[in-house]
């Protein structure tokens, strides 16, 4: 059995405050690329925000996760319509790595990409989770965006952002060590 055939759609953990989720991705690591670096397109699956592709460059992310759907779906109580984040290029070799500061507690993320025939895997890998309730916000997180993403690539249907996070944050309750 190859690696692909036995990839899991669920995040784990690595080391103890880690997160890494793969996915399978179709077309070239180019594509899968600009949708890690332009903000129209990361706009369209994660978060907007103009990104200066080199080492030591700021950049702000912008969720908008209700505009991921349309309609929107219904947002969890307690969680605003927009956040956020000031970042930081902290290492790029374009269209392989991207690493990123994330938080104020030095965390970071690391996005590889490897191609795979006709397809790319794409590894997500954050760093310095700092608690059980940050790990199971970032994995349903990071979970959903991606399933975004894919559907993104391929057009295939989903379900809505805010439907799956609740969904997907309590079955990483149940898959991440307490």
């Amino acid at each position: 059995m190859t690696d692909i055939a036995t990839l899991d759609r669920y995040g784990a953990l690595t080391e103890p405050a880690t997160l890494t989720i793969r996915r399978l991705l179709p077309g070239s690591a180019d594509r899968v690329w600009s949708y890690l670096v332009d903000g129209e397109l990361r706009r369209k699956w994660l978060a907007a925000g103009a990104m200066e592709t080199t080492a030591g460059a700021s950049f702000e992310l912008v969720w908008r996760n209700g505009e991921l759907d349309e309609p929107p779906g219904r947002r969890p109580e307690g969680f605003p319509e927009e956040h956020r984040m000031a970042g930081r290029i902290l290492e790029i070799d374009p269209p392989r790595r991207l690493v990123i500061s994330w938080g104020t507690e030095g965390g970071s993320v690391a996005f590889d990409l490897e191609p795979r025939g006709d397809a790319v895997l794409l590894t997500v890998t954050h760093r310095r989770l700092v608690d059980r309730t940050s790990m199971l916000n970032v994995s349903a997180g990071w979970h959903m965006h991606l399933d975004v993403l894919a559907s993104r690539l391929t057009g295939e249907p989903r379900e809505t952002f805010w439907s799956g996070w609740q969904r997907l944050k309590e079955e990483y309750a149940g898959r991440l060590p307490a």
